[in-house]
């Protein structure tokens, strides 16, 4: 489960991470001089990233300004997510920008500690010579070695390294007690003042730990994009993450490994949708349909048959590719029962098998429109 900036932020305050003093609004008539006591920021409060650039970020100095930006702002869908909130903070007087995030090493099978000196932009950005990269053994916890190592990674000294090193110790105790996946802090501000504190916050909850956070608000429907309120609905697992090439696969670990191998390849997922288990072919064409609507460059189904035969999920991808005039290319891997059905329905259908996961995600990187290959 995401987390609203402003709910991971109130968890981190009960852990003692510092953060700026907000009110959350949810209409322009509720900010007066209470809400703006000076110059402040107002931040939409949706599930995805890219706000900033999207104009979901602005500044105001009085109350009229603000009520007037917050208007637009509440105005505004960002990427298909409409914003129903907003953070009102006060404006950071900021002398360095840091980045700083616990997450899953699943390679690994280990928390991993990730920090940076460039904070404020994306981590994927970041050159990895630049960044701090740590796990962690959750049976002795975050040791004290490890935040000195962050520190001389990132320059830092003195006050500062004594308020960042507890911080990351905090962030840690969030991401054991909160049953997190993802703890990020972006940017972790040092002011000119020379406090540290958590400018940003993104925090994501283990699904399957949810009955232990009764107090988390539950997501509305509206907080999904229009398709993955379409796909819930329906039953559908559908998730539309940056990128911009679709995956369709069954089963969550496969959907898993896949996103894995297009990344590892240099392909950025943009949408990925678990089948899961179904032997109904219409089925499979009206998942087709739903991926089609999120108008993917590239299309890669990679299904391993078992209760999901192959042969279904050819002739539902076929019925769904009918008619459609210009279709996105569409990589096929398809491996189980009735493989060689389904790959005779695939041929005659002008579409074409690989057999390996790398060969078809690298396949998908050459096919898409941006690449060389591809255009």
């Amino acid at each position: 489960m995401k987390c609203l900036e402003y709910v991971a932020k109130e968890l981190f305050r009960r852990h003692g991470i510092p953060t700026p003093s907000g009110i959350v609004v949810t209409t322009p008539e509720q900010i007066d001089s209470t809400a703006v006591p000076g110059p402040v920021a107002l931040k939409a409060q949706v599930l995805i990233g890219g706000r900033g650039k999207a104009g979901g970020i602005q500044f105001a100095s009085s109350v009229p300004e603000a009520r007037q930006k917050a208007a637009a702002i509440l105005a505004m869908k960002i990427r298909g997510f409409p914003v129903h909130s907003l953070l009102i903070e006060p404006k950071l007087d900021i002398a360095r920008e840091l980045y700083l995030s616990i997450l899953i090493d699943r390679a690994a099978r280990l928390p991993v500690i990730l920090a940076s000196a460039a904070g404020g932009i994306e981590i994927e950005s970041v050159p990895e010579e630049q960044l701090f990269r740590r796990t962690i053994d959750p049976l002795i916890g975050l040791q004290p070695y490890i935040t000195r190592e962050l520190n001389a990674k990132l320059g830092l000294t003195g006050e500062t390294a004594t308020q960042v090193a507890t911080i990351v110790q905090q962030a840690y105790e969030v991401f054991v007690q909160e049953d997190a996946e993802l703890v990020e802090i972006n940017p972790l501000v040092i002011t000119t003042q020379g406090k540290v504190l958590a400018g940003d916050g993104k925090l994501v909850i283990d699904n399957d730990a949810l009955f232990r956070h009764k107090d988390l608000p539950e997501q509305k429907a509206d907080e999904f994009t229009d398709l993955e309120a379409e796909a819930r609905a329906k039953g559908i697992a559908f998730i539309q993450l940056e990128g911009d090439i679709g995956v369709i696969a069954n089963g969550a670990g496969l959907t898993m490994a896949t996103l894995d191998a297009l990344t590892l390849v240099g392909g950025a997922p943009g949408i990925f949708l678990d089948l899961g288990g179904t032997d109904d072919p219409r089925q499979v064409t009206g998942a087709f349909e739903l991926m089609l609507k999120a108008h993917p460059k590239v299309i890669f189904l990679n299904i391993f048959g078992g209760i999901t035969k192959c042969d279904t999920v050819a002739s539902g991808v076929v019925a769904a590719l009918k008619g459609i005039a210009a279709p996105p290319p569409v990589i096929v891997r398809i491996k189980g029962l009735n493989e060689v059905q389904a790959k005779g329905i695939l041929a005659d259908a002008g579409l074409t098998s690989v057999d390996y996961l790398e060969e078809g995600a690298q396949r998908a990187v050459d096919l898409h429109p941006g690449t060389a290959r591809g255009a």
